[in-house]
C-alpha cells in the first residue's frame, strides 16, 4: 500500500515556475520507481517525468525536456517536479505515481500501481 499526496500546484504566467511535490507515505523506498503524469482538460493521461528507485536515472516526455526537472528525497519520502518555462500547453491535472519491478515502461500509465489524487497547475498567456 502506498499513499501519494501532490502539493504545489497554481495558477502562473506563461515563462514562470512551480515547484510541485508528492508526499509518499508506505513503501515507496528501495526498488521503487516514481514518476509524475499530466492529464489536460479533455485529453488523456499522459507521461511526464520518472526518477527511478535511488534517484540516479531520470527520464522525460521531449515536451518538458530541459524545462522540467525531477528528484527524489527518500529519506523525506517525498519526489519533486521543478517546473519552469511553463507554457499554457503544460496547463493540467498532475500526478505522482508509484512503480515496482524493473527501470523500463516508466511512460506506460498502466504499469503504475499507486496513484495521488494530483493537483491543479493552470498556465495562463
Amino acid at each position: 500500500q502506498v499513499q501519494l499526496v501532490e502539493s504545489g500546484g497554481g495558477l502562473v504566467l506563461a515563462g514562470g515556475s512551480l515547484r510541485l511535490s508528492c508526499a509518499a507515505s508506505g513503501r515507496t523506498g528501495v526498488g521503487f520507481h516514481m514518476g509524475w503524469f499530466r492529464q489536460p482538460p479533455g485529453k488523456e493521461r499522459e507521461f511526464v517525468a520518472a526518477v527511478n528507485w535511488n534517484g540516479g536515472s531520470t527520464v522525460y516526455a521531449d515536451s518538458v525536456k530541459g524545462r522540467f526537472t525531477i528528484s527524489r528525497d527518500n529519506v523525506k519520502s517525498t519526489v519533486d517536479l521543478r517546473m519552469d518555462n511553463l507554457k499554457p500547453e503544460d496547463t493540467a491535472v498532475y500526478y505522482c505515481a508509484r512503480k515496482g519491478g524493473p527501470w523500463n515502461n516508466f511512460d506506460n500509465v498502466a504499469r503504475y500501481d499507486g496513484w495521488g489524487r494530483g493537483t491543479q497547475v493552470t498556465v495562463s498567456s
